[in-house]
């Protein structure tokens, strides 16, 4: 007797219906010879398609959209040179703990072992994601495609977010087999131990002056690290990965980026201090790791991340959120009687060294800020304007507010980001912050951005090249080399893209431009000009 549950159907239309299965709206990609028998179904299974000019700007928008949406986003590639394109997204994905399903045809099941010359044929295409995300697979039949995106999804649901990756071989594509759907897998919740927590709550309870460090990590606990910072009395600085889990306007933040001077100060200063999905990663901290007085714990769904980088007194493994809410269940206390004035004074040393670290770019983020809001996103690149500016001058007050590639540390991130926060959340401002070096590497994705009709912003700020490289290589002593680009027109680049192209030679004009491109009926390219002698 049948299995009413069973359908006949390709291996195309079966990863297609196992996507739509698992709540996937929209996937980013672009269609090659070996992938057609995807794309013939997406639109029978209402999955919208979002078409990029490269496949690494699919990734990277992928990414944004995982980041802002908090559901795994999906990057589809075709064989060999399209998967390889996608690979340094993947690697990014990796680095800052964000679920990505990257999908990919492979060479037939019955390729010889030694290849012969197949179009997109690759060595160990399989080995080679394998090598940058968290989970891959190739599959081998029709029949076990349904079970494989269950277990990918399941995969970046489970423990510590991260990329998966599936290759389908191309010839199941087209091949049809009994299939039968696979709902998706209850994934358990990491609780916390007791007994931990009980330890953790014991080092709270006899702290003065305590801190807590915030991470990417906490970004789905927003509300229990409130509350817990509310009883504890602590201020609270966040990674650039944790920016606006706690507002940045809250009488406790201290804002984002663990790197200043003054935080090594405020936590050499804490009697006891809470790490809470956080690396402490040298990414973060750049100068050394930090120097702690008191008692350490450290909260990480990721027990092998709990000892990595500085060894905790006490490690509490499982859900930050409910890490959080234990520790704030077994808080009896008051706040110290000065908590706010504690927090206001070191949040008045960090933001002046903030401040005098962002000098040549506070203009800018200045006019950003008043257009943006309370629930604006911004996507930055890895930029001096981004990391030297926005990180911790540009305030955030929310989770998923400040889309950055911290880890790996990629050129190219912030419009492809954008793109794929704008289409997660499209009633949202949502603006592309670059250098005039970075955006190159993605910049065709405007046409995509024009093509879709978005109302996106995209500020370059344009220094002649890659402003950063030149200053390491000066403080080395070296004359500078390959590092001055000069000035592309820009805003001419977009408006051939489709977009409109603007040069803002005053920065407050800033605001009003931006208001008008969240009107436009397309992307707006914003070119501004660094004044000569700043940043270099």
């Amino acid at each position: 007797m049948s299995d009413p549950a069973k359908t006949t159907v390709t291996g195309g239309e079966a990863l297609v219906a196992a996507l739509a299965a698992h709540g996937v709206d929209v996937v980013f990609g672009i269609p090659g010879t070996h992938n057609l028998p995807i794309y013939a179904h997406l639109r029978g299974h209402g999955i919208r398609h979002f078409s990029p000019r490269h496949e690494q700007g699919a990734g990277y928008a992928a990414d944004g959209y995982a980041r802002v949406s908090g559901r795994p986003g999906v990057c589809l590639t075709t064989t060999g040179p399209g998967a390889l394109n996608a690979i340094t997204a993947a690697a990014q994905a990796y680095s800052d703990s964000v679920p990505v399903l990257f999908i990919a045809p492979g060479m037939p099941l019955a390729h010889p072992g030694h290849g012969n010359g197949f179009l997109h044929e690759v060595k160990d295409q399989t080995a080679a994601m394998a090598a940058v995300v968290a989970h891959a697979h190739r599959v081998t039949g029709v029949p076990e495609i349904p079970a494989a995106v269950a277990q990918a999804f399941a995969a970046m649901r489970s423990g510590r977010p991260r990329p998966a990756y599936l290759e389908i071989p191309l010839d199941l594509l087209d091949q049809r087999a009994e299939v039968t759907p696979v709902a998706p897998l209850p994934v358990p919740a990491a609780p916390p131990g007791p007994e931990r927590l009980d330890r953790a709550a014991r080092v709270l309870a006899g702290a003065a002056r305590p801190g807590v460090i915030a991470g990417g990590g906490c970004r789905g606990a927003a509300g229990e690290l409130r509350r817990l910072a509310e009883a504890l009395g602590a201020p609270v600085i966040t990674t650039a990965n944790g920016k606006g889990t706690l507002p940045e306007d809250h009488p406790l933040s201290l804002g984002a980026g663990i790197h200043h001077p003054s935080v090594r100060d405020f936590i050499a200063e804490c009697d006891a201090v809470v790490a809470v999905g956080t690396e402490l990663a040298p990414s973060d901290l750049w100068n050394g790791p930090l120097r702690f007085t008191g008692p350490l714990v450290r909260i990480d769904i990721d027990p092998h991340q709990a000892v990595v980088n500085a060894l905790p007194d006490v490690s509490v493994i499982g859900d930050a959120a409910a890490a959080l809410a234990g520790l704030l269940d077994r808080h009896g206390g008051s706040p110290a009687p000065d908590a706010a004035a504690r927090a206001a004074r070191w949040r008045a040393r960090i933001r002046e060294d903030a401040r005098r670290e962002g000098g040549p770019w506070l203009p800018i983020l200045e006019a950003m800020a008043a257009a943006l809001g309370r629930d604006g996103v911004v996507a930055g690149d890895s930029t001096m304007a981004a990391y030297y500016g926005a990180l911790s001058n540009l305030p955030a007050y929310g989770p998923a507010a400040f889309l950055y590639p911290t880890g790996l540390g990629t050129l190219g991130y912030g419009l492809p980001a954008a793109i794929g926060a704008k289409l997660a959340r499209p009633g949202v401002r949502v603006v592309a912050l670059h250098g005039d070096g970075g955006v190159m590497f993605t910049v065709a994705e405007l046409a995509a951005a024009a093509q879709a009709g978005l109302a996106l912003p995209v500020v370059v700020v344009d220094n002649g090249g890659y402003g950063e490289i030149r200053r390491e290589m000066l403080e080395r002593g070296d004359t500078p080399l390959a590092v001055d680009l000069g000035h592309p027109d820009f805003p001419g680049l977009a408006r051939s893209l489709g977009c409109h192209g603007v040069t803002i030679e005053d920065p407050e004009r800033l605001t009003a431009e931006l208001e008008e491109a969240f009107r436009a009926d397309r992307p707006t390219l914003l070119h501004v000009r660094e004044p000569e002698g700043g940043a270099g």
